[in-house]
């Protein structure tokens, strides 16, 4: 992998781009395996509409380039993958589509592992699996673990900006509650937070906020919310050097991937005294908890290894603090630091099993 950012890539910035087509069930779809010296690509299935083409492959190879990051930093074994389908025309056989895609996905020896994200679910998976593709869990569904993981980042966060233990009273913004949105905001209201909720699916969302005593918002830039705490949860790419410099926050961390235009809006958070998590800190608690379960740890080990997560936060903030970098960059060094280590170290990959 070369030292690059999670938001530029030149031609060959990918160990492997695979392009996948069927005519017959209308499916496209492309398979960005990033960088495997940490042990075989492992991220998730986007399946969501693109302007163009290009466009569902450039997000593929930047989260993908986020997947690497945040494997390496939760210390797990998988190296940095992720895939989108395109969605076009309405799917009529869901089942047989993706177990198309799992041959195709089988087609990579196990080189990529997909998981669910925006678009699909762990019933896809399971028609992957037929198709032939590795999974490594489908049994359960790891939003309310991806959540657990922000909610310990928010907790780290607001301890070292606000110098508070607790989030009795402490504002949170959280825009997008589907699965994980939804999960973080109860998880947070039982912590005593005020929120404001914002999504496009405006009945969930009033349902959600008149359920937890939260502040519904509609048709509201992200820059107008005056909070304690912004916890983007939906759409990739919400901050660009403009929002950042507008947001009326004290800390940025939600389940977002992708959350920065580019890494250099970082540099505009952190000139403003606002404390950015970033996103592959944040949202790790999904894949942690897959891996857990696949290696058969107990609910205590992983109730432990989402509170880490927290603790990693912490350190990076502190990296950074005393440094004068970013968070981002902290973070990353953070995550080559192993990733460089096995690279030096071959004998060293491990396997899924591992």
């Amino acid at each position: 992998m070369a030292d690059i950012s999670t938001t530029s890539f030149g031609t060959w910035s990918s160990e492997q781009l695979i392009l996948c087509s069927d005519d017959s069930l209308g499916l496209r779809a492309v398979i960005a395996i990033d960088d495997t010296t940490l042990g075989n690509g492992f991220g998730g299935v986007r399946f969501r509409a693109y302007p163009t083409p290009e466009a569902g492959i450039t997000e593929a190879r930047r989260l993908a380039r986020a997947m690497t990051y945040k494997n390496a930093a939760a210390g797990l074994n998988y190296g940095g993958a992720k895939s989108v389908l395109f969605a076009g025309d309405p799917v009529s056989d869901r089942p047989a589509f993706m177990r198309r895609y799992g041959e195709f996905i089988a087609r990579t020896g196990s080189a990529y592992m997909p998981g669910v994200d925006m678009g699909t679910t762990t019933d896809d998976l399971k028609w992957m699996i037929e198709g032939g593709a590795q999974v490594l869990w489908v049994d359960d569904d790891p939003s309310p673990a991806t959540a657990t993981g922000v909610l310990h980042s928010i907790k780290a966060a607001v301890a070292a900006t606000l110098d508070s233990d607790s989030l009795a009273g402490t504002h949170v913004f959280i825009q997008g509650v589907g699965h994980v949105g939804e999960s973080l905001a109860r998880q947070l209201a039982a912590e005593g937070a005020r929120l404001s909720l914002m999504d496009t699916d405006r009945e969930r969302m009033e349902q959600l906020a008149h359920e937890l005593e939260a502040q519904p918002l509609f048709d509201t830039d992200v820059t107008e919310v005056e909070c304690d705490v912004f916890a983007p949860c939906a759409i990739a790419r919400v901050i660009d050097p403009t929002t950042a410099e507008r947001l009326q926050c004290r800390v940025v961390a939600g389940a977002a991937n992708d959350t920065l235009t580019d890494d250099n809006v970082a540099e505009t958070l952190h000139r403003r005294g606002i404390t950015y998590v970033p996103d592959f800190l944040a949202n790790a608690g999904g894949v942690i908890d897959v891996d857990g379960r696949h290696h058969g740890k107990s609910h205590d080990e992983r109730t432990l290894a989402l509170e880490a997560i927290g603790d990693r936060v912490g350190s990076v903030i502190d990296t950074a603090r005393k440094t004068g970098i970013t968070t981002v960059q902290a973070a990353q060094q953070y995550a080559r630091k192993r990733i460089d280590s096995a690279r030096s170290n071959p004998a060293d990959r491990k396997t899924p099993d591992e």
